[in-house]
C-alpha cells in the first residue's frame, strides 16, 4: 500500500469515526429530550371496579423537567370506539390554578395544578359508565408532543368479597410450626440443663466415694494414720 492509500485510508476512518460520535451526540441529545419530556400518569394500578351508583375517582397527574406553560389538558370517556370530551382546560403556568370546563353533570375537576394533579371525581356511577377514561395533556414547550393515559372503570352490582380462609389456614400452620419448633428448642435447652446438673451431682458423689475407700483401707492421709504408736 503506497503512502497515498495510506492517507486516504485514515481520511476515510476519521471520516467514519465523526459519523459515529455524531450519531452518539444524536442520540444522547434525543435520550436526554424524552427524559425531560412532560409524563401523564394514572397512578400504580390502571383500573378499578365500583358499584354502580357510587362515585370513583379517575386519578391522573403530570410532571415535567422543563416546566409547563399553558398546559392543555382534558378527559375523555371511549364509548364503543367514539371518544366523548368529559372536560377540558389550560394551565397558564405552574401553580396557577385552571378555568376548568365540564361537558358532564356528573363530573367535578378535583386536581390542583400546585400538585400537577388534574384528577377528576365521577358521581352516581352506572353500567353505561364502564370502560376505558384517557387522560390527555399537552405541553407548548414540547413543540405540542401529545401525552395520554388510560384508566378503566368496572362497574358491578356488588363488589366480590375475598375468600382469606386459605391465607387464614396457612398463616395458622405456620404460626403453629414455628410455635412447635420453638417449644422443642425450649424443652431441649431445659432438658441439657438437668443432665448438665446430673453429671455434676455425679462426679461430686464419685470423688466423695473415692475419699470413703480410702480412709476405710488405711491408705496414707486416712484416719487410721492418724493414730498415735504405742510405745514399747
Amino acid at each position: 500500500m503506497g503512502l497515498q492509500d495510506r492517507r486516504s485510508f485514515l481520511h476515510r476512518c476519521a471520516r467514519s469515526g465523526d459519523v459515529v460520535h455524531a450519531g452518539l451526540v444524536v442520540t444522547l441529545l434525543i435520550g436526554v429530550w424524552y427524559a425531560q419530556a412532560l409524563e401523564v400518569n394514572t397512578g400504580k394500578v390502571h383500573f378499578i371496579e365500583v358499584m354502580n351508583g357510587s362515585s370513583v375517582l379517575l386519578p391522573c397527574t403530570y410532571a415535567s423537567c422543563i416546566g409547563i406553560k399553558n398546559l392543555y389538558f382534558n378527559w375523555q370517556f371511549k364509548d364503543n370506539g367514539t371518544l366523548i370530551k368529559l372536560c377540558e382546560a389550560t394551565i397558564p403556568a405552574e401553580g396557577v390554578e385552571p378555568n376548568v370546563k365540564i361537558y358532564h353533570e356528573r363530573v367535578e375537576f378535583v386536581g390542583s395544578s400546585k400538585q400537577s394533579n388534574i384528577s377528576i371525581l365521577l358521581h352516581n356511577v352506572t353500567f353505561e359508565d364502564q370502560g376505558d377514561y384517557i387522560c390527555f395533556a399537552r405541553n407548548p414547550k414540547e413543540k405540542e408532543r401529545n401525552h395520554s393515559a388510560v384508566f378503566t372503570l368496572f362497574v358491578v352490582d356488588e363488589l366480590k368479597v375475598v375468600d382469606n380462609t386459605l391465607t387464614v389456614i396457612i398463616v395458622s400452620v405456620l404460626g403453629g410450626a414455628i410455635g412447635l419448633i420453638i417449644l422443642i428448642m425450649v424443652v431441649k435447652a431445659v432438658v441439657l440443663a438437668i443432665l448438665n446438673k446430673v453429671q455434676e451431682k455425679n462426679k461430686e458423689c464419685l470423688v466423695s466415694s473415692t475419699g470413703n475407700d480410702n480412709t476405710e483401707n488405711g491408705l496414707p492421709g486416712s484416719k487410721a494414720d492418724s493414730k498415735p504408736t504405742p510405745k514399747a
